[in-house]
């Protein structure tokens, strides 16, 4: 049980730290959008390529080569270009979902 209890603490961990940075990405967002006099949201793909841009070049052919090509064109293609604050705002909510206690049931017998 305490093994269950350490995973659900680190993916709750996971999923705050995905909630402040979804904040994050909005608030600059915001800040460029003022100075610019027009509505800016960086897309996803482009925050990738800006903390890695060695690397994220090369996640295309690897996904195209060792999975599907389907996997990248429909699916991770249309994820990289949503707004970086949504990717992370939704990612940080699934998991702190995901690692929320289950309620217990009382399984009750009425009776008319």
């Amino acid at each position: 049980m305490a093994l269950c209890e350490m995973f659900r603490f680190l993916v709750r961990t996971i999923g705050f730290v995905c909630l402040a940075g979804g904040f994050a990405a909005l608030v600059l967002d915001g800040a460029r959008s003022i100075a610019a006099s027009t509505l800016i949201a960086t897309p996803f793909g482009e925050s990738c390529y800006r903390m890695f841009p060695r690397s994220f070049p090369l996640l295309q052919p690897a996904v195209e080569r060792h999975l599907h090509p389907l996997v990248w064109d429909p699916f991770l293609l249309s994820v990289f270009l949503l707004p970086t604050f949504l990717v992370f705002g939704l990612l940080g909510m699934l998991l702190l979902w995901l690692a929320q206690r289950r309620q217990e049931t009382l399984d009750r017998v009425s009776r008319a």
